[in-house]
């Protein structure tokens, strides 16, 4: 015996073997739920607006349907009555629970629809897709069950499943917006730094910070994505062509640098033995100046070219600075020796005019013969000479003449305020100022001797 679904191409063999009979079904005109009808499911948890997620309702095939005697079966619904199969496999109960079974599956269908348009878990377009090919379907569909509030419920997922795919349009668009702002940012940032920055290595690790990052940006439509791409990567290339120019035009600079300081040091290394004092001083001045103007080096090169350089500078200044110490203990015994000298002067017996003055002449001899003092210490023992001098020199006497004897004196003063010139002149590097000082400094003081020695001779 065989069962027809009316547009449809099953068939039941009543001699084949049965499914084993499911749990009984209550009599007609029962309102009892179908044992094993309720399936557990989710509960309804639904975001505002989304259709309620129902576990599978205890409907009951009796109350949506019927089967006549000949085994036409029959789905109630609100428009009206549709055959949906003929039943010939069994009696009518097994016929109420076949369709009904059918509807379970098909509900279940439903309910997982409505699960997955309320968790979000599921893409709103193919929801919708799916729920209205159910819809569709409904019409034909051969089951026993509330096919009317399947219809209803489908409905709901497509209207709230479009509400749902025109939002998730809405936040893509917004994603791609924000992900699109953030590249145009970086690509900016890459811009700036290219045509501006100098420091080269901080610009260069932000560059491949901002690769880095870029490269966690998705979800880009490909023609700006490209666009944007170009910009970052014009501006990496512009930033290496600049880099690449200012390390081969340093590298130009610094062969530069080390030629010209090759060259000090040459000449640093030939002024080193000099003993003229003050014109080298001043020619290793003039050296330092150059140095610094010339610029560096790779650092190596430039650390053991400075090493040569400062090495011939120091062993000029140390010669110069123990001829220094030498002259100065030297100087320092001459002002001794005029202290002394000074001394015995202050001591003549100016009652003998005459007498005194040939005493201080010869004082004044061994004053000359001794030499310089200390800068420091010069005027004051002058001065105190001069002092005695002026005394002794106002001393009545007979046949001298006070006019020539003043003349020699400023002649001797002359000749000494030439010779401090020269220390000076010779101490600032100038050598020709210091030998015109020197030569001015003789002639007054052969000035001086030749006045002196007309006094004796009119006495």
């Amino acid at each position: 015996m065989t069962i027809t679904e009316p547009g449809g191409s099953q068939e039941f063999d009543h001699d084949a073997p049965k499914p084993k009979p499911g749990p009984a079904r209550p009599g007609p005109g029962s309102m009892g739920p179908r044992p094993g009808a309720v399936r557990p499911g989710p509960g309804p948890v639904a975001p505002a607006k989304a259709p309620t997620v129902s576990p599978i309702p205890a409907s009951d095939p009796h109350r949506f349907g019927r089967v006549d005697p000949d085994g036409t079966v029959w789905l109630i619904t609100a428009s009206g009555e549709r055959q949906i199969g003929s039943w010939q496999a069994g009696d009518t109960e097994a016929a109420y629970e076949h369709f009904g079974r059918r509807f379970d599956d098909l509900h279940t269908e439903v309910m997982l629809l409505e699960q997955r348009l309320a968790s979000g878990s599921g893409d709103a377009r193919k929801i919708r897709s799916a729920a209205s090919a159910l819809a569709e379907s409904l019409p034909e569909a051969h089951v026993l069950g509330d096919v009317d509030s399947l219809a209803g419920r489908l409905r709901a997922i497509v209207e709230h499943a479009e509400t749902a795919t025109a939002e998730e349009k809405a936040k893509r668009e917004q994603a791609r917006a924000e992900q699109t702002a953030r590249k145009e940012a970086l690509a900016a940032e890459a811009e700036e730094l290219a045509a501006n920055s100098v420091q080269w290595k901080a610009t260069g690790d932000r560059l491949r910070a901002i690769l880095d990052e870029w490269k966690t940006i998705t979800g880009l439509d490909r023609k700006t994505d490209d666009a944007l791409w170009k910009r970052y990567s014009a501006a990496r290339e512009t930033f290496n062509r600049r880099r690449g120019s200012h390390f081969a035009e340093l590298d130009r600079e610094r062969v530069g640098a080390k030629q010209a300081k090759e060259s000090l040091c040459v000449r640093a290394e030939e002024l080193c033995d000099s003993t003229d004092w003050g014109a080298t001083s001043a020619t290793f001045r003039e050296l330092l100046t150059e140095w610094k103007a010339a610029g560096r080096a790779a650092k190596d090169v430039d650390d053991a070219l400075w090493h040569r350089f400062k090495s011939a500078q120091d062993k000029f200044f140390s010669a110069r600075n123990a001829a220094n110490a030498e002259r100065d203990a030297e100087f320092r015994a001459n002002a001794e020796a005029k202290e002394a000298l000074l001394a015995e002067a202050e001591k003549l017996d100016s009652s003998d005019p005459d007498a005194a003055r040939a005493a201080l002449r010869a004082i004044g001899d061994k004053w000359d013969a001794i030499g310089k003092v200390p800068r420091e210490r010069s005027a004051d023992l002058e001065r105190r000479l001069r002092a005695i001098e002026k005394k002794i020199r106002d001393t009545p006497s007979g046949g001298v003449d006070p006019e020539a004897q003043a003349r020699a004196d400023q002649f001797r003063v002359r000749a000494e305020q030439f010779e401090r010139q020269a220390e000076k002149a010779a101490a600032a590097g100038r050598s020709k100022d210091a030998e015109q000082a020197r030569a001015s400094a003789e002639q007054w003081r052969q000035w001086a001797d030749a006045a002196a020695e007309a006094l004796t001779k009119k006495r």
